[in-house]
């Protein structure tokens, strides 16, 4: 049986260590699964105290993917084992009273979240190939890196208006940081960005030829590496810039940066419905453009307020509370059905007919919205209450 995550610890020319990890599931483009996630956590915990270990690298096995997002054909069991059953005069039947949420369901996200949080506040740099396709939980995976790396290959999104569920991994802090307007516009419409976006919308640090990976390697390995861990990072910043430098040329253009005005004018509506109604009135032979508009259009309403409202209410919250606030509506979600027909839809029958709950926007009912962000735990009895 091949191991779903390889671990590596190289020697450096100095006696210290490289810590390399290998999301092996090329078949699935590498999406991370519950295994994965349980190999991953304490390695890192491990790594993070372990002297000689300097640096991590993160990698996807093959060309196609770093990590294609959660393994979520895998949730689709447990979603239909723990959905809320719907009367057809009142959306929020059984929502107010007692529900029953899949700990199937929790234990994935709780997991996932707090390997992300894990990464965002890793100690030593850690370096990720975010080359091919990076989406979703991949996304959650690389966005808290301190050394960021995209490829000419690298295709990132956060597509999951398509499948009923709503930007997390930490989509409530970064998509907030990102150029006015911007993260918003991808959560509302899943838009595949390059590496040239990527660096614009400050989701990755340093452009690199996928050629370079091995060389890259083994440079890391003739660093000087201390005992100083803000050296450390500054001497892999170093060698990553040099490496950046004789690619310079090579970076495409960014189409999220050359519709920035258009995306900010977009977005700067007073309401969700005149935003949507405003992209979707675009008229325009752009591809990226038409596809980002076609996304929302066969996209969840349902993903798209939550989207909106997660990211009014996560500006300015620290990250440990924004991680908080998606596992419940992460949970939420599981249990709604909305993500459940996404799934199947996009990955199980796919047919790509996803018979959505809302039409449009203005015919979610504000108790529905409010059951999604009114959390499912006390403070204590979170299952992230020790994030800090």
């Amino acid at each position: 049986m091949t191991d779903v995550v390889i671990f590596q610890e190289l020697s450096c020319d100095n006696g210290k260590k490289i810590g390399v990890i290998t999301l092996n599931s090329p078949k699935s483009l590498n999406a991370l699964s519950g295994e994965m996630i349980a190999l991953l956590y304490p390695k890192l915990l491990s790594w993070q105290q372990q002297q000689d270990i300097a640096a991590v690298f993160l990698q996807g096995e093959g060309e196609k993917a770093f990590c294609a997002g959660g393994d979520i054909v895998h949730l689709y069991q447990a979603m239909k084992e723990h959905v809320a059953t719907h009367d057809a005069n009142t959306a929020t039947d059984q929502l107010t009273t007692d529900n029953h949420f899949s700990p199937i369901i929790t234990e994935y996200f709780t997991q996932e979240y707090q390997l992300d949080f894990l990464i965002h506040t890793f100690n030593k740099p850690f370096i990720v190939w975010g080359s091919g396709i990076v989406m979703g939980g991949g996304l959650g995976l690389m966005a808290g890196a301190s050394h960021r790396v995209v490829t000419e290959s690298s295709r990132i999104a956060m597509p999951e208006i398509s499948i009923g569920l709503f930007p997390d991994v930490g989509g409530s802090y970064f998509l907030n940081k990102m150029p006015v307007g911007c993260g918003l516009f991808l959560a509302l419409t899943g838009a595949s960005i390059n590496a040239a976006d990527a660096k614009y919308c400050q989701l990755a640090d340093y452009f690199i030829e996928q050629q370079h990976k091995e060389n890259l390697l083994e440079q890391l390995k003739m660093i000087n590496w201390g005992e100083t861990i803000p050296l450390n990072h500054d001497k892999t910043s170093q060698l990553l810039q040099e490496f950046e430098q004789s690619c310079v040329n090579k970076l495409p253009s960014s189409p999220i940066k050359s519709h920035q005005a258009l995306i900010s004018q977009l977005v700067d509506k007073s309401t969700l419905i005149d935003i949507v109604s405003a992209i979707d009135a675009i008229d325009s032979d752009d591809k990226w453009l038409s596809r980002a508009q076609q996304s929302l259009q066969k996209g969840s309403m349902l993903s798209a307020q939550l989207a909106y409202s997660q990211l009014q209410r996560g500006k300015g919250m620290p990250l440990a509370d924004c991680f908080k606030m998606e596992l419940n509506l992460a949970v939420k979600c599981g249990y709604f059905g909305e993500f459940l027909e996404g799934v199947r839809a996009l990955l199980i029958d796919k047919d790509n007919t996803p018979q959505w709950r809302y039409s449009s926007v203005d015919c979610i009912e504000k108790s529905v919205l409010d059951w999604f962000f009114d959390s499912a735990w006390s403070k204590e009895t979170h299952p992230l209450a020790k994030l800090t």
